[in-house]
């Protein structure tokens, strides 16, 4: 019934509402104008929005909220727009709300170790407004550079750093915001633990679905006295992986522990060019320790030692800032070098436990031997977040349906080992066909009663997260996930 009177809607008027809101400069209507916002990161789904609006204060998201609410007309927020689930995707007739004029830091509390942003404000901003006092921000997802606090918040997204300091909930402190039917609310506040419900951690990784949030309130941390990152390469990734395992089993946390493969490697040593990672490797291990220098040395001692146990060639350190960010920068820029390796690529997003990822990442290898497809590995090993990067040519016909087909088995099987389907890149419209096979129907049917207390009209980012008959084909799901079953475990 929503779909058929949006149909039919007249446009204009409302137009005119929302111009009356932020200014004519603040609306985007003409078709070739709209094509920029067909998607976001996960450029394989693409759907055309209405209008596009574009507030900068937390009073005009509200009115534009309530214009959408009073014509029972669905919405979407949207960020910088690199989400990889395709969370911001648009929906038939409906209005894209960008945060992306929403780029004030409002306040820094160095005292109180927060600072409080607006949802468009860049991810590495935060760490460069209070890195000169000596304090940084710490998730930091591979694309920090673009992406926005915003769109971090909807997603919960990771990073190199979320192996010891956690993900993107960890951080926030509070939130205000603008509810669907348009009013204004905050939850949370500057200390890290409040009464009463925890609003706070239910709308981080809602995933736009609760509401938009316009102030948020982050948690900053001081920058350690003693920072180093080693590199490990090894000559087989199960090696690799094995060291992982040890590491963490010896009670060592790295502030972050990152795995690349062979593919990977050489992927980003043509594009990038950092001369550190040696290109013959298997794989290589990134571990960064962080703290007192002299628990630094201890524990850079003992985790050389135990690669050097697993196979590791060599290992080699660096604690000169300049030799840290090169390293950085090459697992940073693992998901664009993977560009020249293919024309095109689809990144999935899956968790598993620290002592299955050997098997996993062979089951991995004998699914891209199966559907005939290359695929790179990259991932945040310290926590099993896996982010198999798939290569494909989508100008090849019935390529991509094959590519989603084996990513699902992948995200299967993550699940099957005790794993997740999602570590930061959300669900959105990508993986919600895969939730029933981590969440059973009352699972699914209480997270709905979350969804409709907020959202009690369905507008705010409707057709994400939760599975639909219309456009999962639950019966071939359902047909893939009982011949996955028959996959001998251990």
């Amino acid at each position: 019934m929503l779909v058929e009177a949006t149909k039919q809607r007249n446009w204009k008027p409302i137009i005119k509402q929302f111009e009356a809101i932020v200014g004519k400069k603040g609306v985007v209507q003409r078709r070739e104008e709209l094509i920029t916002y067909e998607c976001d990161g996960l450029a394989s789904y693409r759907h055309r929005p209405e209008v596009v609006v574009l507030p900068r204060t937390t009073e005009q998201v509200a009115e534009i909220v309530k214009v959408c609410d009073r014509n029972s007309i669905a919405f979407i927020a949207r960020g910088a727009g690199t989400g990889l689930s395709g969370g911001a995707l648009p929906t038939e007739n409906c209005v894209l709300i960008v945060t992306a004029l929403m780029r004030q830091i409002i306040d820094i509390d160095l005292e109180n170790q927060c600072v409080t942003v607006q949802p468009g404000v860049i991810n590495n901003w935060v760490t460069q407004a209070v890195s000169g006092a000596g304090f940084y921000y710490a998730p930091d997802p591979s694309s920090q550079i673009i992406c926005s606090i915003g769109g971090n918040v909807a997603e919960n997204s990771g990073g190199v750093h979320c192996l010891k300091y956690g993900v993107t909930t960890n951080h926030v402190l509070g939130l205000k915001l603008v509810l669907p039917d348009g009013s204004i609310t905050d939850v949370g506040g500057q200390i890290p633990e409040m009464p009463g419900y925890d609003l706070t951690g239910i709308f981080v990784g809602s995933e736009g679905t609760l509401g938009i949030a316009t102030e948020i309130t982050l948690k900053i941390l001081k920058t350690a006295e003693s920072i180093c990152v080693l590199l490990a390469d090894f000559t087989s990734i199960e090696a690799a992986g094995g060291a992982v395992s040890d590491i963490i089993s010896a009670g060592i946390i790295p502030a972050g522990m990152e795995m690349m493969d062979n593919l990977s490697i050489n992927a980003v040593e043509d594009v990038v060019a950092t001369n550190c990672y040696p290109r013959d490797a298997e794989a290589i291990l990134l571990v960064e320790v962080d703290g007192l220098q002299v628990e630094v040395d201890e524990t850079k001692k003992r985790i050389a030692a135990i690669c050097k146990q697993n196979g590791a060639r060599n290992v080699t350190s660096a604690r000169d800032i300049e030799t840290r960010n090169k390293l950085w920068k090459g697992r940073k820029a693992a998901f664009a070098a993977a560009g020249n390796l293919s024309p095109d690529y689809y990144v999935q997003d899956g968790v598993i436990p620290r002592t299955k990822l050997s098997f996993v990442l062979q089951e991995i290898e004998n699914l891209s031997k199966k559907y005939g497809f290359k695929i790179a590995n990259v991932f945040h090993a310290g926590d099993g977040n896996l982010h198999p990067l798939i290569l494909y040519d989508n100008a090849v016909p019935g390529a991509f349906e094959k590519v989603e087909e084996l990513g699902g088995d992948i995200l299967k099987l993550c699940v099957k080992v005790g794993g997740s389907l999602s570590g930061e890149h959300g669900i959105g419209a990508d993986k919600k066909c895969y939730m029933p096979s981590m969440f059973t129907e009352i699972d699914l049917e209480t997270m709905q009663y979350v969804r409709t207390a907020f959202n009690p009209k369905g507008l705010a980012n409707p057709d994400k997260i939760f599975p639909t008959p219309r456009t999962c084909g639950e019966a071939a799901n359902a047909q893939n996930l009982k011949q996955f079953e028959k996959v001998e475990l251990f």
